[in-house]
């Protein structure tokens, strides 16, 4: 990634985040939003949230608006894939941010994958 955020802050931050996150792509009309809990399943983040945009423009513009907001509530990001915008990532602190086209979405199948992973406690 060009930078790194900072990791594992509180579960309340976290919540915020991703409520932050809901937010705006389902303000910004993205398509089949899916939350992904990753307590113990990963140390990457505590969640992962996957959605879809129609278009390259949708996508891009649905990534440039969280980042926006989650600027506003003081929360950094940091963001690749802007360019193509076929497939955007987005790390927020605890969260990170997948957001396709469709196309792209069915090809990688995150959901699947880490639906298959096994929590370990």
């Amino acid at each position: 990634m060009a930078g790194k955020v900072k990791r594992k802050i509180n579960e309340d931050m976290a919540e915020d985040i991703l409520q932050i996150i809901k937010t705006s792509l389902d303000d910004g009309k993205a398509e089949d939003i899916v939350v992904i809990d990753l307590e113990g399943k990963s140390s990457i983040a505590s969640y992962m949230v996957v959605a879809s945009g129609n278009s390259n423009r949708h996508v891009a513009s649905l990534a440039e608006n969280l980042q926006l907001k989650l600027k506003e509530k003081g929360f950094q990001s940091v963001a690749e894939g802007e360019e193509k915008a076929d497939w955007v990532l987005i790390d927020a602190y605890d969260v990170i941010v997948h957001i396709f086209k469709p196309e792209v979405r069915a090809f990688y199948n995150l959901e699947k994958m880490w639906s298959a992973i096994k929590a370990t406690k």
